[in-house]
């Protein structure tokens, strides 16, 4: 059993496991199986890795299908790399992210935990998201279904606007109906993909680093404020002009349009420099009665309506009262201390990224939040004795950090400071736990509130409270 290539026959499958993978148990042996399966699936399984005391595989052949499962709503499940979880009942995928953050933060975590407070499903399950990006390809990814060899028996070209294919850096699967965002991002989309090809515009070539089409990404907020950014290889006035002339004609409603060349390998724009061609060149967004402007390289979190019940969480774990000095770490374009501001005395936000920084100011003059003061930087150099004593001692520190987690130097920092609570902002469950494990010399965790910010998809964000312990 432990060969490659190797052909499991009707596998029953248990439950799931880390990353959306669902899991089943043979003779001892934990089989971990991608390709759409849900629990009560019995499938026959592909191995591609197989180890003495586990395989990873994939489903190759249903013989039958789970009484749960429900028919996925979008045309491009199943190639599309997004909300993998379709077929699963909504209260079911919330049951199986529970389940995750449990088995990271015991397994990895080894921590002695509270009862976890039951997950907080996302208000919406379609059209929840305020930002996408789309890629433009010359090479358009083709299911089995629709592919057809020209006359000389090869992989006819076409040209797509979508989403990148897992595991297929080169092919971009062509969107019709993208359920993640409220229209017009359906509109916009069709809109300049139609215009291109009928004027024979070039999208872009990732292998030969040529074409003239390289990206769009779609901002639309709950204030019904809508930002487009097209970017560009190079610049194509005429072109450039007549397209963007032709979306702002053909969809209304867009409030700012905005284009970015970019002759880069890479797609990053971060260090490149949008151009408003239409609107204001940013969108304001609320959460609460906090307003927010959003740039097009502004960080803010991807699901508005889940955004709020993530930060009101935060905001309760943090037990403020008003006296509070708050540090903020990771803070971003400074949401979440602005969100807490009211109810804290003082919060100091420390960002490794200036223009969050400069957004992080902007935005909390803008809701005339006077007990805020951000700085950019690294925290582990930035908070010594000298920024204690200008600022002082945090009586609260909130961390919101990448799915990487925190480095074990901001860890050590994190017990230099020795703050009364720490209320821990987690994307993955998994270096959250790692980083808990950390900080559990000094702190226990009090409270767990998982909270579902992507439905359909095994992503799971984590709010954990933890205080020092009295001995220390």
């Amino acid at each position: 059993m432990r060969k490659k290539n190797v052909i499991l026959e009707k596998v029953p499958v248990s439950a799931y496991a880390a990353e959306g993978k669902a899991l089943a148990r043979i003779d001892g042996k934990v089989v971990f199986i991608e390709g759409g399966v849900v629990p009560g699936d019995v499938v026959d399984v592909r191995l591609g890795k197989n180890k003495k005391d586990w395989a990873e595989g994939k489903a190759i052949h249903f013989h039958s299908y789970a009484s749960n499962r429900v028919t996925p709503f979008c045309e491009h499940f199943g190639n599309c790399g997004g909300c993998k979880w379709q077929m699963l009942p909504y209260d079911q995928q919330l049951e199986y992210k529970q389940q995750q953050v449990a088995d990271n933060l015991q397994r990895i975590g080894k921590l002695e935990l509270p009862p976890m407070q039951p997950i907080m499903g996302s208000r919406h399950i379609t059209h929840y998201r305020n930002k996408l990006e789309f890629t433009f390809s010359n090479k358009a990814y083709l299911p089995a279904d629709e592919l057809e060899l020209d006359e000389d028996g090869n992989i006819p070209r076409k040209n797509a606007l979508g989403f990148h294919v897992p595991k297929l850096f080169d092919k971009v699967l062509d969107i019709n109906t993208c359920y993640l965002q409220a229209e017009p991002v359906n509109a916009i989309r069709n809109t300049i993909r139609a215009y291109a090809l009928e004027h024979n515009l070039s999208f872009y070539d990732i292998r030969a680093k040529e074409g003239w089409l390289r990206n769009l990404v779609i901002r639309i907020c709950t204030t019904g404020e809508v930002m487009v950014n097209l970017v560009i290889h190079h610049e194509n006035k005429k072109d450039r002009e007549a397209l963007l002339d032709h979306l702002l004609a053909t969809v209304p409603g867009i409030t700012s349009v905005l284009y970015t060349i970019n002759p880069k390998l890479n797609d990053t724009i971060f260090d490149l420099e949008p151009k408003t061609y239409f609107g204001k060149g940013y969108v304001e967004e609320k959460l609460e009665d906090f307003t927010f402007k959003i740039g097009p390289k502004s960080f803010f979190q991807t699901n508005t309506y889940q955004g709020e019940a993530l930060y009101q969480v935060t905001r309760d774990f943090a037990g403020l009262t008003g006296t509070e000095i708050v540090y903020d770490l990771y803070c971003g374009t400074g949401s979440i201390g602005i969100f807490v501001s009211r109810q804290a005395g003082k919060v100091v936000g420390i960002e490794l990224i200036k223009e969050a920084i400069d957004d992080a100011i902007e935005n909390a003059a803008r809701n005339n939040v006077n007990n805020a003061q951000f700085y950019a930087g690294d925290v582990v150099d930035i908070c010594n004795d000298a920024f204690f004593a200008q600022h002082g001692q945090p009586d609260v520190v909130i961390t919101d950090p990448p799915r990487a987690g925190m480095h074990e130097k901001l860890v050590n920092k994190l017990l230099e400071i020795a703050a009364p609570r720490i209320v821990y902002v987690s994307c993955n469950p998994a270096t959250q736990a790692r980083d808990l494990a950390l900080l559990d010399v000094m702190y226990s965790v009090k409270k767990i509130q998982p909270v579902d910010m992507f439905p359909h998809t095994h992503h799971i964000e984590n709010v954990v409270l933890l205080e020092k312990r009295i001995n220390h």
